[in-house]
């Protein structure tokens, strides 16, 4: 194998980033070593239990259980002064399958997840304290969850300026990088939606529209975002809704089969067997 580090970016985009865990699965299957991971939003949820040593059995695992979940179990509704939801739910559940409120000194792995400053727009990346905090953070939808206040800033979803966080990584010294990205293009979305679909389509609710208008011109960005990267692995999810977590399993398979794709470049770049 050539010498250097390997750094894995895993991009946000609600319940498309389950597909992760399927990427995860198969880098581990093939023998990929990750010496350092970078995440945003639900990118940083999973880079997070990576770093932490948690194989993508146990990942996998979780995310499943929690799928079949109501989605109003994890909702801790706030008055509506910066977002609907508090987040300290998600937080606390974090905290529970990683481990405790750890620390990044804690992690098995070097890692590092992207927000936004509500206030500047400038990307901040937070590599210490809490990990659930941080991660927190990089997962706050603007007007879905409130904003998190860290060191003097009201900081909102990373995915506004860093979607799929690759820059991190060549700042955090690696020399080969895996991006996977599971924003799709609008196009692909109209593709994926059949005329009866659009005819029995109901009137989105407001978290949808929230949702919905995060990722619609995030594409473009994260083409962007992944220009530097050595590796492009892209799961097929456009026919699942960013907030469709219940299709967990889905996005899990779909990401084994686009990383599968890519092993035979991966493994002739770094020259393993």
């Amino acid at each position: 194998m050539t010498k250097g580090k390997i750094g894995l970016a895993l991009g946000g985009g609600a319940a498309r980033g389950m597909a992760h865990i399927g990427v995860l699965e198969i880098l581990e299957r093939e023998k990929i070593p990750i010496d350092m991971v970078a995440g945003t939003s639900s990118g940083a949820v999973v880079g997070a239990l990576y770093a932490q040593g948690k194989d993508s059995d146990f990942i996998k695992n979780q995310a499943i259980k929690l799928s079949q979940r109501k989605l109003a179990s994890f909702i801790d509704p706030s008055l509506p002064r910066s977002g609907f939801i508090r987040g300290e739910k998600i937080k606390d559940l974090l905290a529970t399958i990683i481990g405790g409120n750890i620390k990044f000194t804690d992690l098995k792995l070097p890692f590092a997840c992207v927000a936004t400053d509500i206030e500047t727009g400038e990307e901040v990346v937070i590599s210490h304290g809490s990990v659930p905090e941080a991660v927190r953070a990089s997962i706050s939808i603007p007007a879905i969850f409130t904003v998190v206040e860290r060191e003097g800033r009201y900081l909102v979803d990373g995915g506004l300026v860093n979607p799929v966080p690759v820059s991190v990584l060549q700042r955090m010294g690696a020399d080969f990088i895996i991006a996977v990205n599971v924003i799709p293009d609008v196009t692909d979305r109209i593709h994926h939606t059949s005329e009866e679909a659009l005819k029995t389509a109901r009137e989105p609710n407001i978290i949808h529209i929230l949702m919905q208008s995060t990722f619609i011109g995030t594409y473009a960005l994260a083409r962007v975002c992944m220009e530097s990267a050595d590796i492009i692995i892209e799961p097929q999810v456009a026919h699942i809704g960013a907030g469709d977590f219940h299709h967990t399993p889905e996005c899990i398979q779909h990401g084994e089969q686009a990383a599968q794709e890519t092993i035979p470049e991966i493994k002739k770049r770094l020259k393993i067997r």
